[in-house]
Formats: structure tokens, C-alpha cells, sequence
């Protein structure tokens, strides 16, 4: 496989800065002006794509009252839900997909959304989506994987709580299926994720294992995990955008702000950068600085005959003199001039015999 797939507008890939995407989910609480701020956040911070989810509550669950299809976690941020009650709150409308594709579009982003059946994939189709992703929950859903590889698409798969068979099924089933442009994201499916449970050195097992472009969908908070994720290879990275943690949101607890988000793309691009190459020696960069290390210098006037000792000559800044390495092998040698302290020591004022 290619190292380098193109995602909308931008090449995505080994060689490339990060691609972050801003997941939008149901943190517009049902608002369309405030689903067009989000739209407009993410692009004033910088990511270059925006997602969104697309299913209703009846193309993802059933509406029962079972236990089975209760929230039973006292831990999880939806304690007490049914799956239809949790997906009703969460959804975005179907109509509204429309309206902020083409708010992102006209910000330069590229959007795009989580297709939850086969039925959403048409829909984002007639929108002319130019990539899918596949929810961590949906990767082992194999008649969906089908659908979405048949659109000759790129595709973003999402590894939380899988096994290695789980993937491998993904990725043998969009293959099969004739997608040729993957990319894989470690994920943990915890809301919000710690770091301890992150392990993101899977991430460049991953890209080797599956030979494909690697990244993170992220559901701890801050933005060190991500960082931390593309010094290992990641180049897709994902998070949750909520204008306000404070004013709640169905994912608001994990999401991150506007401002996060910005600091996300800038320092993502930094860490990118540091990366380089293995390289030992001097950068054109330091050379102005080679002159602030050591060499050996004469710290007290000398006569001619005088014996060099440790007393007249030490290994200080700058590096003008002869180098540290030296000091040894001139001690005890006669000076055969006149020396004034602070002068670099250099073979010619002394005797070599």
C-alpha cells in the first residue's frame, strides 16, 4: 500500500504533518446555530477536517426497555439511558448534513461523517463525502464495511475495544471489497480514556502489521497523548470539539475546545517537525554555536621555558584553542614564548619535544 492517500484536498501520509480531525457528534445538543459555530471553531483553529455521525436512533438500536439495552455503568456519562434514548439525544438530523458540509466547505474543511448502516451511506454519498470512517463499535459490522469499500472511497477505521482478529476482519473484508486507501486509528472505547489505557505504542504496530497509515482517535483529555502519539507515526489524529465543556453536551466531558484545538494542530505540526532524520554532527544551524565549547586556554602569564601545568592552562569556553582532549599530552611540555593569560593555547608557543 501507498504510504500517501489523499483525503479531500490533503495528502495524508508518513511524510506529511498530521491530519486532525474535529468529531463533532452530538455536541450541537440539537442546535443548528450552534453546529454552525462548531463548524466554524474548528476552522478558526485550524483542523483540516470536520465529522460528523450519521444514523438515527432506529438505524442503530432498538427501542426496548430490556435490560440488555440499558446503560447499566454507574461510571459512564449515560448512566441510566436506554440505547434509544442515548441515540436520540446524540443524533445529528439527517437534514442539517447538508447545511454544515457546505458550512465546512466553504472554510476549506474537509467534512466528512461516520456512516452507522447501509442506508447512510448512500445518503452521504449523494453528498458527495469524499471519505468514511468507521466507528470502533461498527469495524466487525461486515456487510457495512462492504458498502463503504464499494464507494472506492478512503476509509478510517477505528480499533477501539478489538481484537487483533476484529481488525484483521476489517481490514480483510474492506480489501476484499475493494478498498485500496486505509487508514487505522488506534482508539480506546472509554469515555473519557486515561492515559495509562492508551497504548499508543500499537500505533506503529499497526501501520507495519496491517501496511497502512496509521493514527489515534483520542478520548483522553488535553492534548499529551496526541503529541505523544505522533513521534509513533501518527498522522491521522482525532477528538471530540465542544464549544463549552461547561454548557454539557452528550460527548462534552471528553471533547476539547476551540482553543485546545488550536494548540493540538500547532503543537502537532512542531512535534512533526522535530522529528528530522537520524543525524549525527553538526546542523548548519549550530555551526554559529560550535564556538561556545571548550578548548585550552593559557589562564596566567607565562615566560618562555616555564612548564605548562594545570596552574597556567584550563579547559574553558570559548573554543578557540587546542581541544580538551589534549590537555593531558601538553602537561609538563616547556612554553617557547611569551604567553598573556586569557589566550587560547595553540601548538606554535609550544615545544612538542
Amino acid at each position: 500500500m501507498d504510504n500517501e492517500i489523499v483525503i479531500g484536498h490533503h495528502k495524508v501520509g508518513v511524510q506529511h504533518p498530521p491530519f486532525i480531525i474535529a468529531e463533532m457528534s452530538g455536541n450541537h445538543n440539537h442546535d443548528l446555530d450552534r453546529a454552525f459555530a462548531i463548524v466554524d471553531a474548528a476552522a478558526e483553529a485550524g483542523v483540516h477536517a470536520l465529522k460528523l455521525q450519521t444514523y438515527t436512533a432506529d438505524t442503530i438500536t432498538f427501542n426496548s426497555t430490556n435490560p440488555e439495552f440499558l446503560i447499566d455503568n454507574p461510571k459512564s456519562l449515560w448512566y441510566g439511558k436506554n440505547l434509544y434514548e442515548l441515540y436520540q439525544e446524540a443524533y445529528t438530523p439527517w437534514e442539517w448534513h447538508g447545511p454544515i458540509f457546505e458550512r465546512a466547505r466553504s472554510q476549506g474543511l474537509v467534512v466528512f461523517s461516520s456512516p452507522f448502516d447501509e442506508t447512510a451511506v448512500d445518503f452521504l454519498e449523494d453528498l458527495d463525502a469524499p471519505a468514511y470512517k468507521v466507528a470502533s463499535f461498527e469495524n466487525v459490522h461486515v456487510p457495512l464495511l462492504r458498502k463503504i469499500a464499494e464507494t472506492g472511497k478512503p476509509v478510517i477505521v477505528s480499533t477501539g475495544a478489538s481484537t487483533l482478529a476484529d481488525i484483521e476482519l476489517a481490514v480483510s473484508t474492506l480489501r476484499e471489497s475493494g478498498c485500496k486507501n486505509y487508514v487505522l486509528l488506534k482508539c480506546t472505547s472509554s469515555y473519557p480514556a486515561t492515559p495509562e489505557n492508551t497504548n499508543i505504542l500499537t500505533i506503529p504496530d499497526l501501520a507495519e502489521r496491517f501496511d497502512c497509515i496509521a493514527g489515534l482517535s483520542d478520548h483522553t483529555l488535553g492534548i499529551g497523548v496526541a503529541l505523544a502519539s505522533v513521534s509513533l507515526g501518527a498522522r491521522v489524529i482525532e477528538k471530540h470539539i465542544t464549544m463549552s465543556r461547561a454548557e454539557g453536551g452528550v460527548d462534552a466531558a471528553f471533547s476539547m475546545e476551540p482553543h485546545e484545538f488550536k494548540s493540538l494542530v500547532e503543537e502537532s505540526n512542531r512535534a512533526f517537525e522535530a522529528l528530522g532524520n537520524v543525524f549525527y554532527g553538526v546542523t548548519e544551524a549550530e555551526k554559529e554555536s560550535l564556538k561556545h565549547k571548550r578548548s585550552i586556554y593559557v589562564v596566567k602569564d607565562v615566560m618562555p621555558g616555564d612548564l605548562i601545568s594545570p596552574v597556567n592552562i584550563k579547559v574553558i569556553r570559548p573554543a578557540n584553542g587546542l581541544p580538551p582532549v589534549m590537555f593531558d599530552q601538553v602537561i609538563g611540555k616547556q612554553f617557547i614564548k611569551p604567553v598573556k593569560a586569557g589566550t587560547a593555547l595553540t601548538l606554535d608557543v609550544i615545544n612538542e619535544k
